[in-house]
């Protein structure tokens, strides 16, 4: 996400073009009547969401039933989210067709899953995807081919679809009772804090010009194409407040932006991340576009369904993969229908395993070295609330963004999911509320999450946003919540340049891995990355000609 570059709104007012007109007529006549139709401050809502009970089977050991069928494909893929779309999305690409996806969830897209209401489409996890960069060569493969992505210009840069880049304002900050342009609080930030923050931001560019004797960049997107270099490894083993502290810089407001950030991205806060994943977080994208991204109303949910859809009737819903076992002629892979409680196989000539080290560990038989490995893994759990909200009211100071910050709050503040919309007769948004948990141990986390109420969040969720938006509660037609308890990886201090990450990315025999914790960082293009990778994989071993994404 970007730090302080406001965007133009030249390009918001141009493609409003002849609708403003309408739009403002319309809004002035709802205006004059609505005095009719008096405002409700009741709502209802409820936790919505993954199957935790069917997952935890898993940890259980069932017991599962005997498979009732079995049928033969090329290439079985065990997870749907992005990962697991992206293998399909390879595989048919290069004119595989045979095989299946297997989805544990009612439908595909894991955490950058999304919903829909009266309001229109929301995001329920990842909701944009920053401009990729030269070495996200896959990334532009596929926005080529949806037509996100439309050419290049004289210079050779990108050139995206102007519907899906985010509209200005993208960001704005609530501090000292009014909002701000841009996520640096500089509403009364001293001298000492502003020549901080210049410094930081001069130490970060630097980091993203500098090259290896090799000419790899020191941070990549993906990641496994970064520099090797002792020296910028080194920096893994230091949590990111060290790297502050030894850097000189202890203006709270440069470390609260730090701590933000990776809290955004990792759902870790200063001490518990690797310094080598905080600076990525800066540095991992290229000069000028770094802070712009692509965004919709259901956030990342577009492009779930933009990989889903050619695939058809192969990715399976609801099916739970209990068992991948390996066998002199393929892989045996075992799933349960959480429809109809009836166990089914698939012998496949080789399997691509996109679920978390966590899962994986417990389904795939055998799998070599991974003890060790997989203890090396952490997830942060997440609590997200979409919010209907009528006549959103703007807060004072700035315009209403897409993302809006709340200065140290526990939460991210939220994301507008009509920010997008050129309809200025909508009544109605839905605003996109995300709270990482990040203090203290995951796993106690994650259990108290799970025990809270939905009453329990709906309060804690208003009272964050009520700090900016007074009498919001008023204003609220529903809420709704998810809780994910193993929402993303986190960078922790020698995770990701240890030896236990890039252990448990090798491939199996006919068993290749792909998902974005092999990357340590749950980011669409590290998922996708990892993804193609593997789907790759299982093609060579097949011996099925593929041109390379990578």
């Amino acid at each position: 996400m970007g730090q302080d570059r406001p965007l133009s709104l030249t390009r918001r007012a141009f493609l409003l073009g002849g609708a403003a007109l309408a739009g403002t007529a319309a809004a002035a006549a709802w205006r004059r009547w609505a005095w009719l139709w008096p405002s409700q401050s009741a709502f209802e809502g409820e936790i919505v969401g993954a199957s935790h009970a069917l997952g935890h089977l898993l940890r259980s050991g069932g017991p599962f039933p005997t498979p009732e069928s079995t049928r033969r494909v090329a290439v079985a893929v065990v997870g749907g989210g992005i990962s697991g779309l992206s293998a399909g999305w390879k595989l048919l690409r290069s004119g595989l067709k045979d095989f299946e996806v297997l989805e544990l969830e009612d439908e595909a897209g894991g955490t950058s899953r999304h919903g829909s209401g009266r309001a229109g489409a929301y995001p329920w996890g990842a909701h944009y995807l920053p401009f990729p960069g030269p070495e996200a060569k896959a990334v532009h493969e596929l926005l080529g081919e949806l037509g996100v992505e439309q050419g290049r210009d004289g210079h050779g840069r990108p050139v995206f679809n102007e519907r899906m880049v985010c509209f200005a304002p993208q960001e704005r900050l609530f501090i000292h009772g009014r909002w701000q342009e841009g996520l640096f609080p500089r509403l009364g930030a001293s001298e000492e804090d502003l020549r901080q923050w210049k410094a930081f931001e001069a130490r970060m560019a630097a980091f993203r010009r500098l090259r290896d004797e090799h000419g790899r960049p020191a941070f990549a997107i993906p990641m496994e194409l970064s520099s090797r270099r002792a020296d910028l490894l080194a920096l893994d083993r230091l949590p990111m407040s060290r790297w502050l502290d030894d850097n000189g810089f202890t203006s709270p407001r440069v470390r609260w932006l730090v701590d933000y950030s990776c809290r955004d991205d990792f759902g870790t806060t200063l001490d518990q991340t690797s310094a080598w994943a905080g600076i990525h977080y800066f540095a991992g994208r290229g000069e000028g576009d770094q802070d712009q991204v692509l965004t919709w109303p259901e956030g990342n949910g577009w492009l779930v369904r933009k990989l889903a859809e050619p695939l058809g009737a192969r990715v399976k819903t609801g099916a739970l993969a209990y068992s991948v076992a390996q066998e002199a002629d393929g892989v045996r892979v075992d799933y349960l229908d959480a429809r109809t409680r009836k166990a089914h196989r698939l012998l496949a000539k080789s399997a691509v395993v996109c679920l978390p080290q966590f899962v994986a560990d417990r389904i795939v038989k055998g799998r070599r070295g991974s003890e060790k490995a997989a203890a090396a893994f952490s997830y942060s759990p997440w609590v997200v609330a979409n919010l209907t909200v009528e006549d959103p009211p703007p807060g004072h100071g700035a315009a209403p963004a897409w993302d809006n910050v709340l200065y140290r709050s526990d939460s991210l503040g939220y994301v507008d999911a009509g920010h997008q919309s050129l309809d200025r007769r909508r009544r109605e948004s839905v605003w996109t509320w995300y709270l990482p948990l990040a203090a203290g141990d995951p796993a106690a986390a994650r259990r108290a999450a799970q025990a809270a109420s939905w009453k329990d969040w709906a309060d804690r969720g208003i009272s964050d946003l009520e700090r900016a938006h007074r009498g919001l509660r008023e204003k609220i037609r529903r809420l709704d919540v998810m809780v994910w308890g193993h929402a993303m990886v986190r960078p922790t201090p020698g995770f990701l340049w240890g030896g236990a990450r890039e252990k448990a990315a090798r491939p199996d025999g006919a068993v290749f891995y792909g998902h974005s914790d092999l990357s340590g960082f749950s980011l669409f293009e590290e998922a996708q990355y990892r993804g193609v990778k593997a789907a790759e994989g299982a093609m060579a071993r097949l011996g099925h000609p593929f041109r390379s994404s990578l």
